[in-house]
Formats: C-alpha cells, structure tokens, sequence
C-alpha cells in the first residue's frame, strides 16, 4: 500500500511539472527515494546532433557524461539496445541473456563502472512513430540495488518518460493531426503490406478490385505518399500496423 501511495504522488508530481529543471528535481528526490543514486530519462539517438529537440534529463557524473556523448552512445548504448528487446524494466545486469554482448559493450560498462556507475534498472519507453527512448535508475559501485523497489522503479520510469515528452514536444499523446484510417483502408494496407495485389485483396475482403484500389489510394492521400512500399512502412512506423500482424506470428 506504501508503494502504492508513493507511485502516486510521483505521478502527480511529474504531471505538474512545468519544465525540464522541475521534472529533473521530482525524479532525482524519487531516484533516492528508490534507493539509486543516479538517473537517466533520454532518447535513444546521437544526442549532440539531435539538439534539444532529443530528451536528455540526467544526473551522471559529468567526465562520463561527456564521454557518452563524445563516443555518441545513445545509439549503441548496450543498455539502450537491451530495452529495445522487452517490454518492462531489466537490471542491467540481465543484459548478457537479452543480448549479445560485444568486446566493445563490456569496455563501455567498465568504462562506467571506473565513474562510479554500479547496477541499474532500465524502463523502456518506445513510442510508435517517436525515436526509442528510457528511464535509468542507477547505483553507486558496488551498492546493491533494493529489489523490493523496482516495481515503482517500473511505475515511475514510465511516468516520467511521459512528462518528458509532453514537456519537450508540447504534448503527450498522438498527434490529432496525425493520419487516421478507416477500418476497411486499415484491412487493404494490411493485405498490401503481407504483399497482395488489389485482385487478391478484393477476393480476400470480399469486395471488388476497384473499391480495393480506391481505399489504398485513399490511405495513400492520408499519409501523403505515392508508393505502396511507403504506405507499409509509414503505418508501421505510427503503429497503425505491427510487424506481427504482418508476419502473423
């Protein structure tokens, strides 16, 4: 019921957050509150060359954190590409049977623990359509991490990605300008996307070939391409589509 109270009032703590600095000041108090020292709330992308409009919050070590993005890290950080394969949070220290680890990502972790940088709990945050992003929380060398914690470390690692992107893109959900299809242009670009033509699609759905051709069409003028292969992927990338639906697996 504790914990239960706490994720709560974090939660309404970053939802009033009205700037990075504040949002920053909320999640380093719940950072030690959980028992960490450090954390991390970023996209997962060269941040030096994405400017400000990549989320970047953290309170690492400044030699490490120059490091980072002197080596551009965020997209080869083998923490971020460890959360791109689960759905909830993971220690750090569950990497080696999410991923293959390289020579060149053990250095890198080494590397992090020489800066203090012990264990840590990553929460993924991938948005359709947005670059990946994270929530780190991380300890000290050789401080172990509370695991009665990590639940509301789950909790509050969500949270927090998502007052960061109201705050950095002005808003937290989906755009509403966003391209929106009806359920039957939805059925044909799925048909076109598993790689049917308007014939079989038309057989399939049980409608004829040019109603099939107009609702592509359609979907086409919605998202503003010309080429089936574009329409596939842009309704992958807003998830619209999912690679399983595609690949039925």
């Amino acid at each position: 019921m504790q914990l239960h109270k706490v994720a709560l009032q974090f939660a309404g703590l970053v939802e009033a957050a009205g700037d990075a600095d504040e949002l920053g000041r909320v999640l380093l108090a719940l950072t030690i509150e959980l028992g960490f020292q450090y954390f991390a709330l970023s996209h997962h992308v060269d941040v030096a060359a994405m400017g400000e409009s990549a989320i970047r919050l953290h309170n690492y070590p400044a030699q490490w954190a120059d490091y980072y993005d002197a080596q551009a890290l965020g997209v080869s950080d083998p923490v971020h590409r460890a959360s791109h394969v689960t759905s909830v949070g993971f220690r750090w220290s569950q990497m080696p049977r999410m991923i293959p680890l390289t020579a060149r990502d053990r250095r890198i972790l080494a590397l992090g623990r020489e800066q203090g940088i012990g264990d840590g709990f990553t929460v993924p945050a991938n948005v359709p359509g947005e670059a990946r992003g994270s929530c780190s929380f991380a300890s000290e060398s050789g401080r172990p991490i509370d695991e009665t914690m990590l639940p509301l470390a789950q909790l509050a690692g969500a949270f927090a990605f998502e007052a960061a992107r109201r705050l950095w893109s002005g808003r937290g959900y989906r755009d509403a300008d966003a391209p929106q299809l009806t359920d039957r242009q939805r059925d044909c670009v799925l048909w076109v996307a598993r790689g049917k033509g308007d014939w079989e699609i038309s057989r399939i759905l049980g409608v004829s070939e040019e109603t099939v051709a107009r609702h592509v069409k359609q979907a086409c003028a919605r998202y503003g391409v010309n080429k089936r292969t574009l329409l596939a992927i842009r309704s992958l990338f807003d998830g619209t589509l999912s690679f399983t639906d595609i690949f039925r697996r």
